[in-house]
């Protein structure tokens, strides 16, 4: 190998000494940001200010000669605004509520039951309320399995405007009934603020989906409630969004929050959604919150509940939610992705039988005795 030339070495030494400055002032201009951020608290302004930002992006590029171009310019200042504001929030309200504590998330106690502990939780229920008879059947058929969150749609958000949209008010009531006969924890969703106190009047857990992930004003009213919340991931949301997502509820007062995967939008086409198991454990790492997921919207079709919903508990899920219909073909919203009654209790019965075999597995191996001192046991001798 040539041996470095002379004028290069020293050409590095500068530039690392260069960098070393460049760091320098970079800490300096961060500690005159922490204290922009504590004068902005103090005088209750938001901390991010959008026309300030562009106003001095344009200075340094008007102060710019090369040769670094425009672009260049522009993208690292960029970075630096954006770290700044992270920076700046993160002072202010010390790290999101919703975010981790360092340990493990923390189990939430709803009406007596508990997500987020060691048992594994089922959500289930019909796609929509359609009728008495068929809600009835629902909430009788999975009470009798040991399910304890029922859920059923009475407003619906459909892709087409000529799509069953549920019925309203009168299909809350008979959820909530149906649910109340049966000692379940009715689960249901609140498409619009205007709707949320009408919800929240019948649900034990009010359900934000998909689409209204990022409907803030939403978000915050739900929140107001002080109800227990189902929090969807939007079709194409990264965690920080999923987050922050959650964290307008928990400031707006409800702390009561379950995160829930429902896959999100790729190329593919063989399912309704492609489910993102690698968000699961991000999430439980990043947030004190548990953590569910939906294996029928993700799937759009029967034949991959049972492997998703392994594939669900396997990386880390307190809980699954599954659409049950008492006759799925009859459905009048989504049943291809519905199962039976029968076909859940199967479902149930293979997860319990994987988990117990898993947890045999993991578990350790039971102490040996030796058979001397099986003998002095025996005997009522002293224990070695």
């Amino acid at each position: 190998m040539a041996p470095v030339p002379r004028e290069l070495d020293s050409l590095r030494l500068e530039i690392e000494e260069l960098s070393r400055q460049i760091l320098e002032k970079l800490n300096q201009r961060t500690r005159r940001v922490l204290d922009v951020a504590r004068a902005k608290e103090r005088a209750g302004l938001p901390m991010r200010d959008p026309y300030r930002e562009a106003q001095l992006l344009e200075r340094l590029l008007d102060a710019n000669h090369g040769p670094l171009d425009r672009a260049a310019v522009r993208s690292l200042f960029r970075a630096i605004l954006d770290a700044s504001v992270t920076l700046m929030e993160g002072q202010s309200r010390g790290g999101l509520r919703v975010g981790s504590d360092g340990g493990a998330p923390r189990p939430l106690r709803i009406g007596g039951e508990t997500i987020g502990g060691d048992r594994p939780v089922y959500i289930a229920g019909p796609c929509s309320v359609e009728t008495e008879e068929q809600v009835e059947a629902a909430a009788r058929g999975l009470a009798a399995l040991g399910v304890r969150f029922f859920r059923g749609g009475a407003f619906k958000p459909r892709t087409s405007p000529y799509a069953f949209q549920g019925l309203g008010e009168p299909g809350l009531r008979m959820l909530h009934d149906a649910a109340k006969r049966h000692s379940l924890l009715s689960v249901t969703e609140a498409t619009c603020a205007s709707h949320v106190e009408t919800v929240a009047s019948f649900a034990d857990v009010i359900q934000i989906g998909a689409r209204n992930m990022y409907s803030y004003d939403l978000l915050r009213a739900v929140g107001r409630t002080g109800k227990p919340v189902l929090l969807k991931r939007a079709f194409a949301a990264t965690l920080d969004e999923w987050l922050n997502a959650a964290e307008y509820i928990a400031l707006a007062g409800s702390e009561q929050i379950i995160l829930c995967e429902r896959g999100i939008r790729t190329f593919a086409r063989e399912t309704r959604a492609t489910l993102d198991l690698s968000v699961v454990p991000l999430a439980l790492a990043a947030s004190r919150l548990p953590v569910v997921v939906d294996v029928s919207h993700a799937a759009g079709r029967r034949d991959l509940l049972l492997p998703l919903t392994r594939a669900a508990f396997a990386v880390g899920a307190h809980g699954v939610m599954l659409e049950v219909h008492p006759d799925p073909d009859a459905a009048l919203s989504d049943a291809e992705q519905q199962i039976t009654i029968g076909d859940f209790a199967t479902l149930q019965r293979a997860v319990h039988d994987e988990l117990t075999r898993v947890a045999l597995a993991l578990a350790p191996p039971p102490r040996r005795v030796s058979e001397r001192a099986t003998v002095r046991l025996a005997a009522g001798e002293e224990r070695t």
